[in-house]
């Protein structure tokens, strides 16, 4: 029986630095519903939901003919909002998709679902894509991850990994990869994920997804093209509406 894929989109209006961004307008049309337009598209979503607390998204949601879920107000993080609507829905995979990514893929949202399909054995997993740009790599605002063979996550950190001790005699470069925070969950994995105990690490690097390695679960980590673009500013906002217009990308 073909696994069923559920899509959450959590949005709240509530934002200390861009308050009411999931509503703000990108070319027109909310920020929000270009995220939804996007994620519909993508081939493994068996359905996509916004998961929110707040009436006024639930409202814009339901004009532009989303499926919206009603969730908590007390939620610690986005995690937490997206298993709550999970918890009322039959599916097998649950796809954590970020409110605030406008240009985001299809095509990454199935690549991190295929990878859970595909190996029974994983209960989660993500995206990285590799770092163009050598700043970004002592950024601690860009979250760097290092993988295994097998192309599970070995740590995710805010510090530059790998560190490099000496230089290649080779000459070649030592490849460092960003985390793209779009996650793909098993259903049971996800509505107990709040309930493992939060580790040293998670609290030092203050990663959430850090608690699944501390209590020993495998993330399974993909490679992607795609550059994530969050809007967490008005400003953030303004380089992606130029991005749309400089790029005609659909919309």
């Amino acid at each position: 029986m073909p696994s069923k894929v559920l899509g959450v989109i959590p949005a709240r209006f509530a934002s200390s630095r861009f308050p009411g961004k999931a509503l703000a307008t990108l070319a027109g049309r909310p920020i929000l519903q270009h995220v939804h337009e996007r994620a519909v598209q993508s081939r493994y979503l068996s359905k996509v939901i916004i998961a929110t607390d707040d009436e006024r998204i639930r409202d814009a949601a339901l004009s532009f003919g989303a499926a919206v879920r009603m969730t908590r107000p007390d939620h610690l993080s986005g995690t937490d909002r997206v298993a709550e609507a999970a918890s009322s829905e039959e599916c097998s995979l649950v796809v954590n998709i970020q409110g605030d990514e406008p240009l985001i893929d299809p095509a990454a949202i199935d690549a991190a679902t295929l990878s859970l399909l595909d190996d029974q054995t994983v209960p989660m997993g993500t995206l990285m894509k590799r770092i163009e740009h050598p700043e970004e790599i002592h950024s601690p605002h860009v979250v760097k991850v290092v993988r295994n063979r097998e192309g599970n996550a070995i740590y995710f950190s805010r510090c530059p990994i790998p560190h490099t001790r000496e230089a290649r005699v080779d000459g070649a470069d030592t490849a460092y990869y960003k985390h793209i925070g779009l996650y793909v969950y098993r259903r049971d994995f996800l509505l107990s994920y709040s309930s493992l105990p939060v580790g040293p690490l998670e609290l030092a690097e203050r990663l959430e997804q850090l608690r699944a390695l501390e209590n020993g679960y495998p993330i399974r980590v993909v490679e992607t093209e795609y550059e994530s673009l969050g809007v967490d500013t008005p400003e953030d906002l303004a380089k992606v509406a130029a991005l749309f217009a400089h790029t005609h990308l659909p919309i």
